[in-house]
């Protein structure tokens, strides 16, 4: 029988004693360092966000000298890119850009994804910039915007005209419409009305025509003439009265815009340099000098040269026996030769005071076979009237603008 060895009481005791003592430093450690509170863990994703995309425009005008490459490298085109639109410009598009056409880049962000380049008011070239490049001729239709305007005379129609607010091109078109009928020197007077309705064609906010009469209306002592644009299936473009009639005439009365009569035809005139009664055949119309002078009708040129008293003189042969002659001139259109032919309105010459003249001034005769007469009182022959074919038409167009005429002028008297 094995026997066991007997503990001694001093070892179980020193034992406990450690034991008890452990336990009061434990509880000593927790006192002073207090268990930390467990911390909560939460799993998050990453959000990222990404900035919103935004368009911003540069805009640049084509100076003398420069080149698309120069302008290219200074708004940030990518060469690689510069490249592609060069390769892409098969019709050479780009070699038509000029000193003055406008530029408009535009950046998505701060990567370029279009160039406009605007040629005029009418038609511009887009390039499209993505992985790949396009160019695309753009043509933008002009707006037609209609005007009515009227006036009364007090002095001379040119100044009535410009106080009422009528461009300058509309008032001499105005004129010429009806300068078959009336003199604009010599006819009109004082309180004489009258109203015009035009049209002019706006791009993008620029003009771009300087106006068409569309209709036109002048009262000249209780007469009452009027004009109505209408293109003709066989003439293009004309005007004709209230009747149908044509208001073009085969002749014009006045050679020159704006001029006043200085001397009437007078087979009974004292000549104002030989002192003696001398017949004046034709008229004269006081002017600056390099006024310009029309063909008063369509024809050809007969004689360009010196003429006695007349000085330098040019004269027009003209259908039914009829001739015009210009004299006192200054000078001839150098386009002014004999056997030319001439279109009435052609300027053919310009006012001067060469021959026998006492000041600047252009002498006008107007001749039916070898009788001289008054080119203010001769009854003129008229062009074609309307294709009878296009009445009906012609006058429900006619109906329409003396409406908005009446309808104008009421507002105008509020």
């Amino acid at each position: 029988m094995v026997g066991f060895k007997r503990v001694s009481f001093k070892y179980v005791m020193i034992i406990f004693i450690l034991f008890i003592g452990f336990i009061l430093l434990v509880n000593l450690d927790l006192k002073n360092n207090p268990q930390l509170p467990e911390e909560d863990v939460f799993e998050s994703e990453e959000i990222i966000t990404t900035a919103a995309a935004f368009k911003s425009y540069d805009f640049y005008t084509v100076k003398e000298g420069e080149n698309l490459s120069i302008i290219f490298e200074e708004f940030k085109v990518p060469l690689n890119t510069a490249y592609k639109i060069f390769r892409k410009d098969s019709n050479g598009s780009l070699r038509d850009v000029r000193p003055g056409n406008k530029m408009i880049f535009t950046y998505l962000n701060e990567e370029i994804v279009q160039i406009e380049i605007i040629k005029d008011t009418s038609s511009s070239l887009v390039i499209n910039i993505d992985e790949d490049v396009s160019l695309e001729k753009v043509f933008k239709s002009p707006e037609t915007v209609s005007s009515f305007k009227t006036g009364i005379i007090e002095t001379s129609f040119y100044e009535a005209g410009l106080k009422a607010g009528i461009p300058d091109s509309i008032i001499m078109d105005f004129a010429y419409i009806f300068g078959w009928d009336i003199d604009f020197i010599f006819d009109v007077r004082k309180g004489d009305r009258f109203s015009v309705i035009f049209e002019t064609e706006f791009s993008q906010g620029e003009k771009i025509s300087s106006g068409d009469v569309v209709f036109a209306e002048f009262i000249n002592k209780n007469n009452r003439y009027i004009a109505q644009r209408f293109y003709d299936e066989e003439q293009g473009k004309q005007y004709f009265n209230e009747n149908g009639d044509n208001v073009k005439k085969a002749f014009l009365r006045a050679p020159l815009d704006f001029a006043y009569i200085s001397s009437h035809f007078n087979p009974n005139r004292m000549h104002p340099i030989l002192h003696r009664i001398k017949a004046h055949n034709g008229v004269d119309y006081a002017a600056k000098r390099n006024t310009p002078v029309k063909a008063s009708g369509d024809g050809v040129i007969s004689f360009v040269g010196k003429k006695s008293g007349y000085g330098r003189t040019l004269e027009i042969k003209h259908g039914g026996d009829i001739k015009t002659l210009y004299a006192h001139l200054e000078k001839f259109n150098p386009q002014s030769k004999v056997g030319s032919k001439v279109k009435q309105g052609d300027i053919v010459a310009y006012v001067g005071d060469s021959g026998q003249a006492t000041g600047t001034h252009l002498h006008f005769e107007f001749w039916q076979g070898n009788k001289r007469t008054d080119p203010v009182k001769v009854k003129l022959p008229s062009a074609k009237p309307i294709n009878q074919n296009q009445i009906n038409s012609f006058n429900n167009l006619l109906s329409l603008n003396i409406n908005k005429l009446n309808k104008y002028t009421l507002k105008e008297d509020e």
